[in-house]
C-alpha cells in the first residue's frame, strides 16, 4: 500500500510487518476515526485543523515503520533477547495504528466531562480484545494471540520494554506524528522538528541494570531532540491550550452538565445518542453504543438542541457553541500569592452573571492549563530519554542538554477566568487585561 500524506509525503506500507495495516484499515472501528477530529474544538480557532484521528493513526504507524527500520540496523549492539523479530515488528505497527481507535469525539474533552467516563485508552483495549469487533478478527487472522500482545503493548506491557515505550512514552511515534501534523494543519509552525535526523540518531543500548532502551546517539542527536520537546511545549502554549479553544471546551462542559441534569429529570432532549444518555446517567455504556459516537453525531445533536430544545438554558448554551459565540477569557495572576485576587474576580463575575439571568455555575468557571515540557524520572527506571556518548555510560537527557536540564520536571501554568462576553464587559474595570 502506498499513500500520499501532507506531512510525511509518500507513505509506504509494503513490508511483511505492514500487511497488518492493510488488514486493519478496512475495519469499521478504524473507519470511524475518519469522523473524529484530531484536535476537537480547535477547528473553531484554527480553520485548517479539520484533520482526523484516522490520518494521525496512519502517520503514527508510518513513523513506527521508519523507527523499526532504524532499530533493525543497530540492534546487534544488544543481547538477542532485546532484539526485534518479525512478530514484534508486526505487533508494534498494529499498536501504533490502533493506539487511538477507542478515542471519543471532541478530542480528549469527551472523557473529561462525562460522569464516570472511561479513558480512551481503556476503550482502545476493549476494541482490540472484544471478539465482536472487526479489529479483533483482523488481528486474530494473523495470530490468535496477537490481540493480547497488541493491547499489552498499548498498556506498556511487552517482552521488549523499549518497544512499548516507543508506542507510548516520553519519546514515542504518537507524539512524533501529531506534533508535525498539528503544526502543518493549524498553520502554527511551533511543533516542527527534524524527524529524519532524530530517527537517524537513535540507538539501542542497555542501561547499567541491563535494561534495553532507545537512546539518542551523541551530541549530534541533541538538537533534534531539544526541538522535539521545545516544539511540544510551544504547541501546548500556542495551540492545544489556546484561550479560545479552552473557552469553547468550557462551553461544551456546561452543555454536558445541563444535559445530565435534564436526563436525571426525565427531560432528555432529542436527538440523544444512546451512549451519551447512558453516560449522562452514569450508567455502563456498551462498546457498540460507544462506537456510534463521533464528532458528527454530537455536532448534529448540538445543532438540533440549539434550535429546538425545550429547555431554554440548554438551548442558549448550544446556540452559542453552534454559532461560535464562545465564552471569553480573563487572565488570572499565578497562585499561591494571588489566591485572594482570583477569588474576588470569580465572585464578581458570578454576581454579574446572576444579574444578567445566567446561572453562575454554568457560565462562570476558572480554567487552569498546565504543561511539563520535559518530564524525566529521578531514579534508574528505563523510562525517559537517554543519551549515548562514546566511551561513556548512558546519561539522562536532562544531564546532557542545558535547555532541557533547565526545563526538567518544571510545570507551567496558565489560569483564566472563563465567562460570557457580556460578563467580561461588566467586569472589565477590575480585570487585569482583556485576554480574548
Amino acid at each position: 500500500m502506498i499513500l500520499r500524506d501532507p506531512v510525511h509525503g509518500l507513505v509506504c506500507f509494503e513490508g511483511q510487518a505492514e500487511r497488518v495495516v492493510v488488514a486493519l484499515l478496512g475495519t469499521r472501528e478504524m473507519q470511524r476515526l475518519r469522523r473524529v477530529r484530531q484536535l476537537g474544538l480547535s477547528a473553531l480557532v484554527f480553520p485548517g485543523a479539520e484533520h482526523s484521528r484516522f490520518a494521525h493513526a496512519l502517520g503514527a504507524a508510518y513513523v513506527m515503520v521508519r523507527l523499526l527500520d532504524r532499530v533493525r540496523a543497530v540492534h546487534d549492539a544488544v543481547a538477542p533477547e532485546h532484539r526485534l523479530d518479525a512478530e514484534a515488528e508486526r505487533d508494534a505497527v498494529a499498536a501504533a495504528l490502533l493506539h487511538d481507535v477507542g478515542h471519543g469525539p471532541f478530542s480528549h474533552l469527551f472523557e473529561e466531562v462525562m460522569p464516570s467516563a472511561r479513558s480512551h485508552e481503556a476503550w482502545t483495549v476493549d476494541v482490540i480484545e472484544d471478539d465482536a469487533t472487526e479489529v479483533h478478527a483482523a488481528l486474530r487472522a494473523f495470530d490468535a494471540a496477537m490481540p493480547g500482545r497488541v493491547s499489552g503493548l498499548l498498556r506498556g506491557e511487552h517482552r521488549l520494554g523499549w518497544l512499548a515505550r516507543a508506542v507510548s512514552g516520553t519519546l514515542d511515534v504518537d507524539r512524533c506524528d501529531y506534533l508535525l501534523r498539528d503544526s502543518h494543519m493549524t498553520g502554527a509552525r511551533y511543533g516542527l522538528f527534524d524527524l529524519d535526523w532524530l530517527l537517524r540518531s537513535l540507538r539501542l543500548e542497555c542501561t547499567a541494570r541491563g535494561e534495553a532502551v532507545l537512546a539518542v546517539e551523541g551530541r549530534k542527536g541533541l538538537p533534534p531532540i531539544e526541538d522535539f520537546f521545545l516544539g511540544r511545549h510551544f504547541m501546548y502554549r500556542q495551540v492545544y491550550h489556546h484561550k479560545a479553544t479552552r473557552a469553547a471546551e468550557r462551553l461544551l462542559r456546561a452543555i454536558v452538565v445541563r444535559l445530565a441534569e435534564l436526563v436525571a429529570e426525565q427531560r432528555a432532549p432529542e436527538p440523544l445518542p444512546v451512549a451519551l444518555g447512558r453516560a449522562a446517567r452514569a450508567q455502563p455504556v456498551r462498546l457498540d453504543e460507544y462506537l456510534e459516537l463521533d464528532d458528527a453525531a454530537l455536532q448534529y445533536s448540538v445543532g438540533c438542541w440549539a434550535r429546538d430544545a425545550s429547555d431554554a438554558l440548554l438551548r442558549d448554551l448550544c446556540a452559542r457553541l453552534h454559532a461560535r459565540r464562545l465564552f471569553k477569557t480573563v487572565p488570572l495572576p499565578p497562585e499561591p500569592e494571588a489566591a485572594p485576587t482570583r477569588a474576588r474576580l470569580r465572585e464578581r463575575a458570578e454576581r454579574e452573571a446572576a444579574a444578567l439571568g445566567l446561572r453562575p455555575d454554568l457560565y462562570v468557571s476558572v480554567d487552569v492549563a498546565r504543561d511539563v515540557p520535559y518530564a524525566e524520572p529521578t531514579d534508574e527506571r528505563p523510562e525517559g530519554v537517554w543519551v549515548a556518548m562514546r566511551h561513556q555510560p548512558l546519561r539522562r537527557l536532562g544531564d546532557c542538554s542545558f535547555v532541557l536540564g533547565e526545563l526538567r520536571n518544571k510545570s507551567f501554568e496558565d489560569a483564566r477566568l472563563v465567562v460570557p462576553p457580556e460578563v467580561r464587559d461588566a467586569i472589565a474595570d477590575e480585570a487585569p487585561t482583556r485576554s480574548g
